[in-house]
């Protein structure tokens, strides 16, 4: 009896939260579509093109692919150009790759009915052979585009540095003749040589506003004062320190030339004491400075501490510095004294000598400092908050790893805390793992 008491209860009850899910539906619905379409049903096949495009436009590529064979106007949607003018060719060997395919056919498709939409163009690659080898027949295609960014992107080496170096340029020679408008070039560890960026430059002279060819040993110093030599228009520039010259400094700050705005320079060495660094001439970094004032000079250093030896001697109008191996003292004794532009400093290791007098220099000479990161190096405490009063509340990123501050008898680590947060003007703690 008492089971069929609830089970008259249950049957009671079911109906209410059917109405007050269907309640519920209502209200939502009735946000999205008005009062008026509550009693009707939605034909989501019937939406207007620019409804159905904003939703496309959400959704991730597999998605869209799927929701294009809803019906027929959604398919005609899935072909506008406009979803076609940003695109990003991910290709990988499943069997070692995390990345996920850009499916073969749609390549085709894209190729066949949208290769003359394409603007925004990235290649995603593992560190396969094959997968950048694909994305040169890909490129090889592309005869009908006009693309103003390209760029390629490999998640790990050896990828396109394994592709023979006549495919690669051959592959691009197709994009840099038929787009005629690039505006940015990102091409990163790739066989690029020079006769291929003088047919960048042949072609897209007037508006190339950034290159980025990092880690390109096929290109000489000519070759990137080519590109300096015609592109007038271009504003940031990365490249290695080995076709760095003064040369290229004076071209890039010709009355033709606008002003640049970001200079990024990787100084790499592989094998210890084998490659020894030239030296840029102070006049060809002053010319530089003098036409483009707010120019932003980012270096990045990999080296061992025996080949610093050409940096820092003279002033250098470096802003941003990186060091990713081991720094000597001396080294950022030089840049306290040399390097007066600069706005971030981060040191990612250094010996077992404490840094107090190096950061107090630096904290002098460096009025436009204000980010700072140290990471396996060695600051006393007071010597730290020496530093932070120094530079007052114009730190606006200070990321100090825990074991980098080594306490005294005026400061413990709680103390030191409370003290920097007074000086900034704002809660700060040491940092237990870095975050540059």
């Amino acid at each position: 009896m008492k089971r069929a008491r609830q089970k008259v209860v249950a049957e009671n009850e079911a109906p209410q939260t059917s109405q007050e899910s269907k309640k519920q539906k209502t209200c939502l619905y009735g946000s999205v579509f008005g009062e008026s379409d509550l009693h009707t049903s939605v034909d989501w096949g019937s939406l207007p093109h620019h409804v159905i495009l904003h939703i496309f436009q959400f959704l991730p590529l597999v998605d869209r692919a799927r929701a294009s064979s809803v019906c027929r106007r959604w398919n005609e949607v899935f072909h506008i150009p406009d979803l076609w003018r940003r695109f990003e060719f991910e290709l990988s060997q499943p069997a070692t790759s995390y990345l996920k395919s850009t499916h073969p056919d749609l390549i085709q498709q894209i190729i066949k009915r949208h290769a003359d939409h394409l603007q925004y163009v990235s290649f995603k690659v593992d560190s396969s052979t094959e997968a950048a080898e694909a994305a040169c027949d890909i490129l090889s295609q592309l005869v009908n585009c006009s693309i103003k960014t390209l760029g390629l992107i490999s998640t790990a080496k050896p990828s396109f540095m394994n592709v023979s170096k006549a495919h690669f340029a051959s592959a691009l020679t197709v994009v840099f003749v038929n787009s005629k408008s690039l505006s940015s070039v990102k091409i990163d560890d790739t066989p690029l040589d020079d006769p291929s960026l003088k047919v960048l430059v042949a072609n897209n002279s007037d508006t190339l506003k950034l290159l980025k060819m990092s880690s390109c040993p096929h290109v000489s110093p000519a070759g990137i004062l080519c590109v300096a030599d015609q592109c007038h228009g271009l504003k940031e520039l990365a490249l290695n320190y080995y076709i760095l010259s003064d040369e290229l400094l004076l071209a890039l700050s010709s009355e033709k030339h606008v002003n640049l705005e970001h200079l990024r320079i990787d100084v790499v060495s592989e094998n210890p004491g084998q490659v020894e660094f030239h030296t840029i001439k102070k006049q060809s970094w002053d010319a530089l400075v003098k036409h483009s004032p707010k120019v932003n000079v980012v270096m990045y250093f990999f080296l061992y501490e025996e080949e610093f030896d050409a940096f820092f001697r003279e002033e250098t109008p470096v802003t941003h510095l990186y060091f990713g191996r081991a720094v000597s003292k001396a080294m950022l004794g030089r840049i306290g004294l040399n390097c007066p532009r600069l706005i971030e400093l981060v040191v990612c290791a250094n010996g077992l000598q404490p840094l107090d007098d190096e950061l107090i220099r630096i904290a002098e000479h460096c009025k436009n400092l204000t980010a700072m990161g140290l990471g396996e190096c060695e600051v006393t405490c007071r010597g730290f908050i020496e530093f932070v009063k120094m530079c007052g509340g114009r730190l606006t990123q200070l990321s100090i790893m825990e074991e980098v501050l080594i306490p005294d008898n005026d400061y413990s680590l709680e103390r030191l805390h409370l003290e920097v947060s007074k000086h900034l003007g704002r809660m700060w703690f040491p940092d237990m793992m870095p975050t540059w």
